[in-house]
């Protein structure tokens, strides 16, 4: 069916079209891609229905919501040790990257099992509710770990089938099928929550657990060959210390992960407070609101287009993602102005403007950083790449839920001055922090944007274009 549909589209339509080769077609590449598309779908799951309901419907602490949410944060530094075994796994079967999908895969299902029943104790109010609580983190921490090690082996995978012309715009192309993921699973949870309870929203998430199985299950048949002797069991293997420290020690490379780092944050910490933002100061409705992670993935799109068309004509990639910060920072500014002009368009635009600038800043450094993989260490390479957007992002999301709390409260309690007494003033701060902290990036992108052009990196960094 994949296969048809490709071959139906003429190539010029696809924008992808040139990561194909002969040994690895369009359909198969496709097809290999539908892991990326669960991995959006349990993001948005977690990052945006899920922590709506709880903040907004089970009125639990936006802070106690946050940390849950970045709860599988705890798992992305294991992402380098996952790529590093899975790049020297030893097994008599020949495989390296299928057994980490396929455990991945289990532990996301795994993580769906769980979850309805914890949210059934909490909306119940059992008590003591450290329990319902606990039975919820366990549950995002199994989904978390899951979807790291999916994502991190899938990658590599991708990365070993390319070849080195087609190698960095597969990567390009999964990253796509992420981002479509997540619009999809935004639009499809937005239709089945319309009309909202709590038995629909665990059915719900039951249907995210099959859909993960059958799609990974899709997305990994007969796609890695079999290679016993690159994995049998005698074949020497090498101290993951030792590699992480060759990985690290280009000081270039690590002011780039810098800034990678802060701008990933700055990008992440309104991922919890999107929506119960609209819940409870514009009135939005469930439905409504989780359509805001479609409004946000479509701003992403959006950006990557825009990339594309720039990296194409030979623009530098770190001046690309210094427009992304840039128009972030508009995104920002519009979304606090929406709540006192109380206008939902602006809040909405600010959100499309958003996710455009935190696609531009992706792509840019994305596309910098994966100018050259070595396909030997793509496991390791990505894995590294991964822990550090996933550890920035899991702390922006933890650090935007305690700063709304905490300054909220401050508010409220009247510790700020009369004026500043509103339930929007915690709101209001984290968005200006963020505006701080993309600030922050810029002024770490600049030396990389005058980098001598032969600056190498062993991050896979061919190039700071100046």
């Amino acid at each position: 069916m994949t296969r048809f549909l490709v071959n139906a589209i003429p190539a010029r339509l696809m924008p992808f079209a040139d990561v194909a080769s002969a040994e690895m077609p369009l359909s198969r590449i496709i097809r290999l891609s539908l892991f990326q598309v669960t991995v959006g779908m349990a993001m948005v799951l977690l990052t945006g229905t899920l922590n709506r309901v709880m903040i907004v419907e089970l009125g639990m602490a936006a802070s106690l919501v946050a940390v849950m949410v970045a709860a599988p944060v705890l798992f992305a530094p294991l992402r380098m040790l996952i790529g590093h075994r899975s790049d020297h796994n030893r097994s008599y079967i020949g495989w390296r990257r299928t057994p980490y999908i396929w455990f991945g895969t289990l532990s996301q299902f795994g993580g769906f099992a769980i979850l309805p029943f914890a949210l059934l104790i909490l909306a119940e109010g059992v008590q003591p509710p450290w329990v319902g609580q606990s039975a919820a983190a366990l549950a995002f921490l199994l989904i978390g770990a899951g979807l790291h090690t999916v994502q991190t082996a899938g990658l590599a995978l991708a990365s070993d089938l390319a070849t080195d012309e087609t190698r960095p715009r597969i990567v390009a192309l999964f990253y796509i099928m992420l981002l479509v993921g997540m619009l999809l699973a935004a639009l499809v949870f937005g239709w089945a929550l319309k009309e909202f309870s709590p038995i629909r929203l665990i059915e719900v998430i039951q249907g995210a657990a099959v859909v993960t199985i059958v799609i990974n299950i899709i997305a990994m048949w007969q796609q890695e060959p079999r290679d016993p002797e690159r994995t049998k069991p005698s074949r020497p293997r090498p101290a993951f210390r030792t590699t992480l420290a060759a990985l690290i020690a280009n000081k270039q490379a690590s002011r780039f992960m810098a800034a990678v780092a802060v701008g990933t944050c700055a990008f992440s910490m309104q991922d919890v407070l999107l929506e119960p933002y609209g819940g409870e100061l514009l009135s939005l409705s469930v439905s409504a609101t989780t359509l805001l992670t479609a409004v946000l993935a479509t701003g992403t799109l959006i950006g990557i287009w825009f990339a594309a068309r720039r990296l194409s004509a030979g623009r530098g990639t770190m001046r690309s993602a210094a427009i992304g910060l840039i128009v972030g920072m508009a995104g920002f500014v519009a979304i606090i102005c929406a709540d006192p002009l109380q206008w939902t368009v602006l809040f909405c635009a600010g959100v499309g403007a958003v996710g455009f600038g935190g696609g531009l800043f992706a792509v840019g450094t994305l596309t910098a950083a994966m100018q050259e993989t070595d396909s030997s260490a793509a496991g390791l390479v990505l894995g590294a790449w991964g822990a550090v957007q996933a550890v920035a992002a899991g702390v922006g999301v933890a650090l935007g839920g305690m700063m709304r709390d905490g300054v909220g409260a401050l508010a409220e309690g009247g510790y700020l001055g009369p004026v500043l007494t509103s339930q929007t003033i915690g709101y209001s701060a984290v968005y200006h922090f963020e505006i701080v902290l993309l600030l922050v990036t810029l002024a770490l992108c600049a030396p990389l944007s005058r980098a001598a052009p032969n600056a190498r990196m062993r991050l896979g960094l061919t190039h700071f274009p100046g």
